[in-house]
């Protein structure tokens, strides 16, 4: 059994890949479209099985110097898997209409996919990566890629978004990367080479590590990594890039890359944790979770581009994450748990929904969204679906997830953290159920004739929908559960 998850641990790396490859030997867009779909439902397949066998042997984690696969790499891999692959079929909805490229017009379709493939390979690999060191350099492969895909359209914002990203990332990283040095040579002699980065030898070897130093690397790593991740006050490339970008991206970025740079902070930490001293590794994470959303609140009440609202909510829901892991609860882990497969669905949701949005209303790209609802019911539903899962109204499984959260945070002991993230995420509550009334019944909506076919949104509405349902339905069974269980072991 080991020896299948090890090789399906590499396929899911490989196939998008390969796929990739594979749509540059296409010469119309049909057949380009079609090798893109047949890799993307292959690299799902591959994905799926991955995770399940993952989850029928969680006492029996697989982790060896190069490939982790355990219950945290399961639960950051659902969102990667489910965005990538319906990113990848949506994608055609928006290139059909794109009418410029930062790429030449007769290759631009395959540069997409070539891009997009990479950027989705790199991405799997990140969540099981078996190697601080090397989870580190498949965070930055994600940036090359979907770098290209940001300024992707060509014109002057998104290449100027795309070149903000691609300096403020690699700067982060850059600042995590001299924290990783700095741990490797301070690790005990005899772990002086690649092998003393696995997480596991590094877990088990940190505490020798002076404490001083520890922590200077601990600092320097979670730092950089955040300016990946988009919490505050090092998120300053996450509004243009998720504005610019081509919704399927966008869609990748916020409900796929962020959580996946999430999983990295997280077993940074917990590998640290013997060094560094836990309260001070959970007080880190829980301060960066409230000055998000604390950044992300004034935004969020006011009017701003759809787009561009989506992009401060997930600055909003990557707090909201930090906040779970560094109150460190069971309880809370149970809502870390919902909160990134559901922040995933939402969001991923609202992008879509905003390939014809952006039809209906052009300047929807710049602008606040109004009067939507008498536009077009198809695609005010699918945003409205959005923007109520992701403001946490009931039944949303995100109310359960910031609930547990909160409730978690009490639990271990952070009354007034957990009180002070209370009071701003019904701030934003606030923020976003208004900009959903203002979206659907605005006044200052143009009317127009065009008309959204049903299967440009309606499909991925209804499946997306019935993952929230599900998700919400099973969302109090879920603290009890054998993967919360083995998440504790693991965090704990």
């Amino acid at each position: 059994m080991i020896s299948i998850v090890h090789a399906l641990a590499f396929a899911v790396v490989a196939v998008p890949a390969a796929a990739g490859g594979a749509t540059q030997l296409a010469r119309t867009p049909r057949i380009v479209d079609r090798i893109a779909a047949i890799g993307a439902v292959a690299t799902a397949g591959v994905g799926v099985a991955l995770v399940l066998i993952t989850l029928l042997r969680l006492g029996e984690p697989l982790r060896t110097g190069a490939v982790t696969v355990d219950a945290a790499a399961a639960v950051f891999l659902v969102p990667i898997i489910i965005v990538g692959t319906a990113s990848a079929l949506v994608s055609p909805a928006y290139l059909t209409d794109s009418t410029r490229s930062f790429f030449p017009a007769a290759h631009a379709r395959r540069f997409y996919y070539l891009a997009f493939f990479l950027f989705w390979s790199a991405l799997l690999a990140v969540p099981i990566a078996g190697n601080l060191g090397e989870a580190w350099l498949f965070v930055e492969a994600t940036t090359a890629a979907s770098a290209m895909l940001v300024a992707y359209s060509g014109g002057r914002h998104a290449l100027e978004a795309g070149w903000k990203y691609l300096v403020l990332t690699t700067a982060g990283l850059t600042v995590a990367l001299t924290g990783i040095v700095i741990v490797y040579v301070a690790a005990p002699a005899a772990h002086h080479n690649l092998a003393g980065l696995d997480w596991a030898t590094l877990g088990a070897t940190s505490h020798a590590i002076p404490h001083r130093t520890a922590l200077a690397a601990f600092v320097l790593i979670i730092v950089g990594l955040a300016a990946k991740i988009g919490w505050a006050p090092v998120h300053n490339w996450l509004p243009d890039a998720h504005s610019e970008a081509p919704p399927p991206v966008s869609a990748l970025l916020s409900a796929a890359l962020l959580p996946a740079v999430v999983l990295v902070a997280w077993r940074t930490t917990r590998a640290l944790e013997p060094a560094v001293g836990t309260a001070t590794t959970h007080h880190f994470l829980i301060g960066f979770g409230l000055l998000s959303l604390a950044v992300a609140v004034p935004f969020l009440w006011r009017p701003l581009a759809f787009k561009r609202l989506l992009a401060y909510s997930s600055l909003e829901h990557m707090g909201v994450i930090a906040l779970g892991i560094g109150f460190g609860s069971r309880l809370a882990l149970a809502g870390v748990v919902i909160h990134v497969i559901g922040h995933a669905l939402a969001k991923a949701l609202g992008f879509y929904a905003s390939i014809p949005l952006l039809r209906l209303q052009p300047r929807a790209i710049s602008r606040p969204v109004r009067g939507l609802a008498r536009l077009d019911n198809r695609v005010a539903g699918a945003l409205a679906i959005s923007l109520i899962s992701l403001s946490g109204l009931p039944p949303s499984p995100l109310f359960f997830s910031e609930l547990f959260v909160l409730l978690g945070g009490f639990v271990a002991g952070h009354a007034i953290a957990a009180s002070v993230g209370a009071a701003l995420l019904a701030l934003g509550f606030l923020g976003l159920v208004h900009a959903l009334i203002e979206a659907m019944a605005g006044r200052s909506a143009p009317r127009s004739s065009l008309r959204i076919p049903a299967r440009q949104i309606a499909p991925v509405t209804v499946v997306f929908l019935v993952g929230l349902i599900v998700l919400a339905a099973g969302a109090m069974s879920l603290p009890d559960s054998s993967v919360v269980e083995a998440l504790a072991r693991w965090a704990g």
